[in-house]
């Protein structure tokens, strides 16, 4: 059993009360934060002193999408936000797609260099100026062009051997909450998220995505539990409807938005029971604690195979669709492209 819950650290290297909790048998991975980032060769030394803890190994993963949320900074190549891909669709759609290829083959190409297996991308969200916290993430107001985008950032993402995480089902962009601090209230019948927010999770999950992650936001008129603590929105919407059969992962268990479930190890049952397959729970130690110990004497039998789909891979490049892709050519455009100043104007609302 390789475990359902992912951590994360205070620091640079492990404490010995952090080593225990990582060789919990419910722990399966660590999440990485700016933190605990010094230099290229500091973590690098970390994720391979992780990675020997345990066997099956630990899974690292990160938000490290571009723009705003970029942990790794020094030494890495600064990403460009998300919207600027999809301002730069407007006026050339092609170039877009390519840039998105590009910047998500840099992003994952430099993280799997350092051995993180994953980085918690794409956001699937809709930019259209009602959420603060999604925002720059966001590709673009329209459901399609997300969709489009998304599909040559991941195809990059692919290409340099990781996985996809879209996020955050079924859509946070329509919410001015935000659900680190509060919980997002979407009042919206589900036929008209359908026609809007949902529409880039459907077109990506049977086939592309190998991981969705679920929005702490409540939709009333569906279901009155945020979206990641739902039977309706996990098994009945995502599952069943969308047809997607990978891995199920919880937004951050010690968020705001997640209060309404209860206490850590309520919170942790209520994700499992509605369809999540592994759990995050980030910022808080003594709720990690407190979730693992709960779920000692969990089994999950069912989701536990897919988990492998989130690891990182080697590929090869002599069979790949983009091997003639020079990755230091690559690097330099996705530079390039992230010091144009035009692209980082606000998105008109």
């Amino acid at each position: 059993m390789s475990g359902l819950v992912m951590l994360d650290l205070l620091g640079t290297e492990p404490s010995v009360e952090e080593q225990e909790l990582l060789l919990h048998p419910q722990c399966c991975g660590v999440i990485l934060f700016t933190r605990n980032y010094i230099d290229p060769q500091q973590i690098t030394a970390l994720c391979t002193a992780l990675h020997a803890l345990r066997s099956p190994p630990l899974l690292i993963a990160v938000d490290h999408e571009g723009g705003p949320v970029q942990r790794f900074r020094a030494g890495f190549t600064a990403l460009p936000p998300c919207a600027a891909l999809g301002r730069l669709h407007d006026r050339d759609p092609f170039e877009a797609r390519r840039m998105a290829y590009l910047c998500g083959l840099v992003m994952a190409a430099e993280l799997r260099a350092v051995g993180v297996d994953l980085s918690f991308a794409p956001v699937l969200d809709l930019g259209i100026g009602q959420s603060a916290v999604i925002g720059e993430r966001a590709f673009h107001r329209d459901p399609e062009t997300v969709a489009g985008l998304a599909a040559a950032y991941i195809e990059g993402m692919q290409e340099a051997g990781m996985a996809a995480v879209g996020k955050h089902f079924p859509g946070h962009g329509s919410v001015g909450a935000d659900s680190h601090i509060e919980i997002p209230i979407d009042d919206r019948p589900y036929a008209g998220i359908a026609r809007t927010d949902l529409v880039p999770f459907a077109r990506l999950a049977r086939a592309v995505l190998d991981g969705i992650m679920p929005a702490h936001v409540v939709y009333p008129q569906v279901d009155d539990r945020p979206a990641g603590f739902s039977p309706a929105w996990l098994k009945r919407v995502l599952r069943t409807a969308l047809g997607f059969d990978g891995v199920v992962v919880s937004d951050d268990l010690c968020m705001a938005g997640a209060a309404g479930a209860g206490g850590y190890p309520d919170r942790a049952r209520a994700a499992l029971e509605a369809g999540c397959d592994m759990l995050l729970v980030c910022n808080n130690p003594q709720g990690a604690a407190e979730v693992l110990a709960a779920l000692s004497d969990t089994r999950q039998t069912g989701p536990q195979a897919s988990l492998s789909r989130l690891y990182g891979h080697a590929v090869s490049h002599e069979h790949g669709p983009h091997r003639t892709i020079d990755r230091r050519e690559a690097v330099r455009a996705v530079a390039a492209f992230a010091a144009e100043p035009e692209l980082h104007r606000a998105v008109a609302s």
